[in-house]
């Protein structure tokens, strides 16, 4: 079963994201093309225009090198080779490494990006459409990927490993694989994704090879195609636009007026992403340090590492894998080195990137079309049953624990708690009394207003008296509801931004990924619960405490 619901109306998303779906006519200015399926052959056109024969080379050529030593579906194989036709397009979503992919987000944009090159395909047979998952392997900031949760119980891997996280050693992980033979069950499934993990973290040298083994068993059928941009070729393509960032701060100045601009229109907009002068980190034999610029020349900040602008230019030439773009240039890079039409990411990414529009029309590289991935809540069928039973519906789960607390109280309350009617009778008997007071002194008049403060005051504690002693009448009804959305809504946030994949795999046999292909679609851009039938054996299920 599978319903939907309002992003507005969950209360998880910022106003930001949810003007730009409403397609407010202030934010208009900050993207190119709004994501409905027939803004697409346009979007095909202006990058047929401006992407060259040399990039598609060198991307076909790169992937195909970072493929080498990976066996690959058919389907993978024969959207590497669609690479180098000129009417092949892509549909791109990135993430970091996160160990055994993170929260289940991770899955989601994934599913939304396939999804979106297959209703692609189907409108618009002309072209090829083909899914990317770019691994964000020169990322560093490791505490928010060394971890993953597994039925409330947090996994954590510990490294003292510095610089770009693709390159870390995946040795350290023997240990997190011998304790998921236990923690995952004993059930066909669970030793499967065990065995799934000890393949892929501890017969990988790095964190991006082993990424990249994972999410391709994960996406066997459906030909995502994952690539590395931390390579020397694909860089060798953005050498003038990390030579205009070096020598003119292109990023920092158009970037600020972007966000100037949009805190003129609403100051709860939030700043997702900072420019600095230089949006360039050098990155060598374990060092991740930014680039900056002083009266001497450039530095490597924490470094001993300087150049003149001449010896920086000429290192830039001869060694392009040596320059990092960070989180401002990341997604200009991104588009110059694929024949990518939209980007696909949650509201945070989202609203990241529609802060940089002006920094790519100065650079002339087209803006892709920015999609909002699909966000889901997986219900299963002893959950549903649980909220029917409960009288909760779909809307009810999303309020927040106490808001949810009250609004039960007062539907199980055999009379009503909310004085509202009381308060506005009481008002209307004191606007009389104001009426009088208006023809005596000052004095009268403001013991009149004090004194219907005061009745307010009162009637607003009762009110909560009231309240707080029904909830107690029904407390084992109350506390049942609660239990039950705090398995649905872990640490009172969205369970896709904290459980893991797994346990659901364990449930549904395997099947989850096919059940979210099957069911989503990417351009309804709705809040979406997903009521699937859990297929695990009892003994499937079994919690283990480590």
């Amino acid at each position: 079963m599978i319903d939907y619901i309002p992003f507005k109306e969950t209360g998880y998303f910022s106003e930001f994201i949810t003007d730009y779906l409403a397609q407010k006519p202030e934010l208009r200015c900050l993207y190119h093309r709004f994501p409905v399926a027939t803004n697409f052959p346009a979007q095909v056109k202006e990058k047929q225009a401006s992407y060259s024969a040399e990039n598609r080379n060198t991307l076909f050529e790169a992937i195909t090198q970072q493929y080498k030593r990976l066996a690959v579906s058919r389907k993978t194989y024969h959207n590497i080779e669609l690479l180098q036709q000129d009417n092949t397009f892509t549909i791109t979503t990135g993430h970091q490494l996160s160990l055994f992919t993170g929260p289940l987000y991770f899955i989601y944009k994934i599913v939304t990006t396939i999804l979106t090159c297959d209703q692609l395909q189907k409108l618009y047979p002309e072209y090829n459409f083909v899914p990317i998952y770019w691994m964000a392997t020169e990322d560093h900031d490791f505490e928010e990927i060394n971890h993953f949760s597994f039925q409330g119980q947090k996994i954590s891997w510990h490294s003292d490993q510095k610089g770009m996280v693709g390159q870390f050693a995946t040795e350290e992980l023997n240990r997190i694989a011998n304790l998921l033979k236990i923690l995952l069950g004993k059930s066909h499934q669970g030793q499967h994704l065990a065995s799934l993990f000890e393949r892929a973290y501890t017969q990988h040298p790095t964190l991006a090879s082993a990424t990249r083994y994972l999410v391709n068993e994960l996406f066997t059928p459906y030909g995502l195609v994952i690539i590395d941009a931390n390579d020397k070729y694909l860089k060798e393509l953005f050498i003038p636009h990390f030579r205009r960032e070096l020598l003119e701060s292109a990023a920092h100045k158009e970037v600020e007026k972007t966000l100037a601009y949009i805190k003129s229109i609403n100051k709860n907009y939030p700043e997702q992403v900072h420019p600095r002068e230089i949006n360039i980190f050098y990155v060598k034999d374990g060092i991740r340090e930014r680039i900056v610029k002083d009266e001497q020349g450039y530095a490597v900040l924490n470094t001993p590492i300087r150049f003149t602008e001449e010896e920086i230019l000429r290192h830039l030439e001869c060694f392009p894998e040596y320059f990092s773009p960070n989180v401002i240039l990341r997604p200009m890079y991104q588009e110059v080195i694929l024949p990518n039409l939209a980007y696909i990411g949650g509201g945070g990414e989202i609203a990241y990137w529609l802060e940089l529009k002006e920094m790519f029309a100065l650079h002339k590289v087209p803006f892709p079309i920015l999609m909002l991935r699909n966000s889901v809540l997986l219900i299963s069928e002893a959950q549903e049953k649980k909220l029917h039973k409960l009288g909760l519906t779909h809307q009810d789960i999303f309020l927040k624990n106490s808001l949810l607390e009250n609004k039960i109280t007062q539907r199980l309350s055999e009379y009503p708690i909310d004085f509202s009617a009381q308060k506005v009778s009481l008002q209307e008997h004191f606007t009389q009394l104001h009426q009088i007071a208006a023809h005596t002194d000052k004095s009268f008049l403001g013991a009149v207003k004090a004194q219907e403060a005061k009745q307010i005051k009162g009637l607003e504690h009762l009110e909560k008296r009231l309240l707080k002693a029904q909830k107690k009448k029904y407390r084992e009804t109350l506390d049942r509801v609660l239990a039950l959305r705090v398995s649905l809504f872990p640490k009172e946030s969205l369970q896709e931004r904290v459980d893991n994949f797994s346990a659901y795999m364990i449930e549904s046999q395997g099947q989850l990924i096919d059940i979210l292909v099957k069911e989503l679609s990417p351009f309804d851009f709705r809040f979406v619960i997903l009521s699937y039938e859990s297929k695990a054996n009892e003994e499937d299920c079994i919690e283990y405490f480590i």
